[in-house]
């Protein structure tokens, strides 16, 4: 289903940019605020949370303007992690959620992920169905002037948040004796993320907690781990934890300084959560989870299923299989006991409980031995390139030669103007060779 605006997680991109700017942003908000304004005859609410950006404060004026013309009364929460924001919309009865994010993206980029009362993220039909509003002429979903909507600022969103991760854990659970790292990305994490550990006793290390709008995601935060390794080192501390500009992903470093990634934290909660009887059906993964993680999941009797990148996608197969936990290598996972999408804050909390007893991080996350795994994002003008022929031919030609020991797999990037190759086998030099007749098509 090709979608105009929505990729695969939200709408994302350069700010200033075509999609990314304030009249743009005022026609999302009345799209959206129309639709969901039209579900819901009662309550008509939106709530909106932003990460750390310096555009947010450009981008949430023209959001709230578009949702109060289509009759929205709308609280804005201010930085709060997505899950966060998830969580919030549900317990406030509101008819929607807005979170102003570009994830893991720099500071330059911005954009928006939205999910419905259910707190879930919306469906291609949905998102295809506010693209439609988004495109008709304005004058159709403005509302007379005496229904406009209301607007007010919620100051207390973070300590809402922070009381509803801590409910599903017992009252008696604390973290009293650890020394923890984390690495809050200079994003919507950096006042939850050490308050919410400070708050259960533990000693915390604080990095990347000082955003000034430019910062988010710059050389911190999950996509650059030394960061974490280095920190866990210097303050000789029992976890590491990194998140990123949204606080929705999360890299884990144990107390020897090993980097533990998404698809590790994964295998580690399945491996618990089944021997506690507390694993529903099996695990979703995505196309991107190690080969590693599939055969130890078969080794252990543990259904596993790939979905689309995205965890949006990882959360509509939890649901058609009535899984409770999937994610993705990246570090979006989903606890589908405690949540309705990603949030590196409960998973942490997920394994400080499971290490609670004092059981060493580097013990925990000791499952499975990863297939030796390269990525590599090339930047494109047209990400249709990889719809040309010869693209297409060297792909097929690359499958051929590593098949039965390894494989591909190139895709459009949902969310930046790149191309991802992925390949996985134990004889790196054909791997190398594979990827090398694939890239010199692409660029």
């Amino acid at each position: 289903m090709t979608k105009k605006y929505f990729g695969t997680d939200g709408i994302r991109g350069l700010v200033n940019s075509k999609n990314i700017n304030g009249d743009m942003f005022f026609k999302f908000g009345l799209a959206s605020g129309t639709y969901f304004k039209i579900q819901k005859k009662t309550k008509q609410l939106a709530i909106i949370a932003k990460d750390t950006r310096l555009s947010g404060y450009t981008l949430e004026p023209a959001l709230v303007s578009g949702l109060t013309s289509a009759g929205m009364h709308v609280y804005t929460l201010g930085p709060l992690p997505t899950n966060g924001l998830a969580m919030l919309t549900r317990k406030m009865k509101a008819n929607m959620g807005i979170m102003i994010t570009a994830s893991h993206n720099p500071y330059s980029d911005n954009g928006l992920k939205l999910f419905g009362p259910d707190g879930l993220k919306l469906s291609d039909k949905i998102e295809k169905k506010i693209e439609k509003l988004i495109d008709k002429k304005i004058d159709n979903n403005l509302i007379r002037s005496q229904k406009l909507g209301r607007v007010k600022r919620l100051e207390t969103a973070n300590d809402e948040y922070i009381k509803i991760l801590k409910k599903n854990f017992p009252k008696d659970f604390n973290l009293i004796g650890l020394r923890i790292v984390i690495d809050c990305a200079n994003g919507a994490g950096y006042k939850a993320g050490p308050e919410l550990l400070k708050s259960l006793g533990a000693k915390v290390f604080t990095i990347g907690a000082k955003p000034n709008g430019l910062n988010i995601n710059k050389n911190c935060g999950s996509t650059h781990p030394n960061k974490i390794k280095n920190a866990v080192k210097k303050y000789k501390a029992h976890l590491g934890i990194s998140l990123d500009g949204d606080a929705d992903r999360i890299i884990l470093c144990d107390e020897k300084s090993n980097i533990i990634d998404g698809d590790q934290i994964i295998a580690a909660i399945a491996l618990r959560w089944k021997q506690k009887k507390m694993l529903k059906g099996g695990v979703i993964g995505t196309l991107m989870s190690n080969y590693g993680l599939e055969k130890f999941f078969k080794g252990k009797n543990i259904k596993f299923i790939r979905a689309n990148v995205g965890d949006r996608y990882v959360k509509e197969k939890m649901q058609k299989y009535n899984f409770n936990l999937g994610g993705e290598q990246s570090g979006h996972i989903i606890l589908g006991k405690f949540a309705t999408t990603g949030d590196g804050l409960l998973v942490a909390l997920e394994v400080l409980f499971s290490l609670r007893k004092g059981k060493r991080a580097s013990n925990f996350f000791n499952t499975f031995i990863k297939t030796p795994q390269i990525l590599e994002n090339i930047e494109v003008k047209d990400k249709n390139i990889i719809n040309n022929i010869d693209v297409r031919s060297s792909i097929k030609k690359a499958e051929k030669l590593i098949k039965n020991q390894g494989r591909i797999l190139v895709r459009k990037s949902g969310t930046e103007s790149k191309i991802r190759i992925m390949g996985e086998g134990i004889n790196k030099k054909l791997l190398l060779n594979c990827l090398e007749i694939i890239r010199k098509k692409i660029k």
